[in-house]
């Protein structure tokens, strides 16, 4: 039946010329953006789950970050423990060598020693990256131990979806070396505590020697501030003295070489997870690609495939709506 009131075959074109233009516009959408999965009507799950792992990525790009700049606090304490190392061997040098002196000899050793000590100082304040030094602290007047270095080290996501954090932490009490702090009980630093020279273990009970007089079991020395020569008085130690001096030194270099230790073990750990986290986030951003990236190639088949079928699809509609005319012909005389 033809009809003029209702064009079936031409409605049925539209119908698939529409279907072709809406397949179109989307297909050109993925080749504008790159992304199969751009919004959450593309497919919502793919898309909330691409969502959270981003902002993840983001939240370990400040971790590398973080990292970074844990490194640069790590590395500055580092750098200043092995400076004092090798300035407290060399006063260990000068005590070894004024051994057996005369007490003018000391004098003039006492001199070079004292420049020794004031160096290491030097290096411990010096020590400072972004407002953080590790080796020459203050603890203030409350606490009872420094407080730790806390190094942001990782972003975690549980199977639950609770998000956490990790650090990597730097026990600052077990590697200053001055302690400014007041407390009572307050632990001091490597260099800066008093130690017995008998045994060079640190003591929280001071006992200065007199120096020139026999040396007593209970008589203690500091790192920073021994003297084999007082100019006050006049008076330089006995060899018995300089030995327990060279016991306490030693000690104090002990527990240095100890901190070396511990700040290289942290910058390891720092530098293991900074390629951890760039590994990561490159396995992260592969996952998202593989949920939600465009198929460039299989796209670009795709629209040139449907450009043709508009074309069709608009010759269709123009047959479909070209019978109509043909009605006429029936009235012609």
């Amino acid at each position: 039946m033809s009809s003029i009131m209702t064009n079936s075959a031409a409605l049925t074109a539209l119908q698939s010329l529409n279907a072709t233009s809406k397949s179109l516009q989307d297909t050109q959408a993925r080749i504008s953006t790159g992304y199969r999965v751009s919004q959450a009507s593309d497919n919502a799950a793919y898309w909330s789950i691409a969502t959270t792992m981003r902002s993840d990525n983001s939240a370990m790009s400040t971790v590398s970050d973080a990292l970074g700049l844990g490194a640069s606090k790590v590395d500055t304490a580092y750098t200043g423990m092995n400076s004092a190392i090798s300035t407290i061997n060399q006063i260990k040098a000068k005590l070894l060598a004024s051994y057996g002196q005369t007490d003018a000899s000391k004098e003039k050793t006492q001199t070079e020693i004292t420049a020794l000590q004031a160096q290491m100082k030097s290096y411990a304040d010096g020590a400072t990256f972004s407002g953080t030094n590790m080796l020459s602290v203050n603890s203030g007047a409350t606490a009872t131990t420094a407080a730790d270095v806390k190094i942001l080290s990782a972003f975690n996501r549980d199977a639950a979806g609770a998000a956490s954090i990790s650090t990597i932490d730097v026990k600052v009490e077990s590697i200053k070396l001055y302690e400014a702090g007041t407390t009572v009980g307050l632990a001091k630093g490597i260099l800066d505590t008093q130690r017995l020279g008998t045994t060079g273990v640190a003591t929280a009970t001071a006992s200065a020697p007199t120096l020139g007089a026999a040396a007593a079991a209970t008589d203690t020395y500091s790192a920073a501030s021994l003297k084999i020569f007082d100019t006050a008085t006049g008076k330089a130690a006995s060899d018995t003295q300089i030995q327990q001096m060279l016991t306490v030194i030693d000690s104090a270099l002990a527990d240095m070489t100890n901190s070396a230790t511990t700040l290289g073990a942290a910058k390891s750990s720092i530098d293991l997870q900074k390629t951890f986290t760039s590994d990561l986030m490159d396995s992260i951003d592969r996952g998202v690609g593989q949920l939600v990236d465009a198929d460039m190639n299989k796209e670009s088949t795709r629209l040139q495939a449907l450009q043709v079928q508009q074309q069709l699809g608009v010759q269709a509609l123009s047959i479909a709506n070209g019978s109509s005319q043909s009605i006429l012909s029936l009235f012609r005389g």
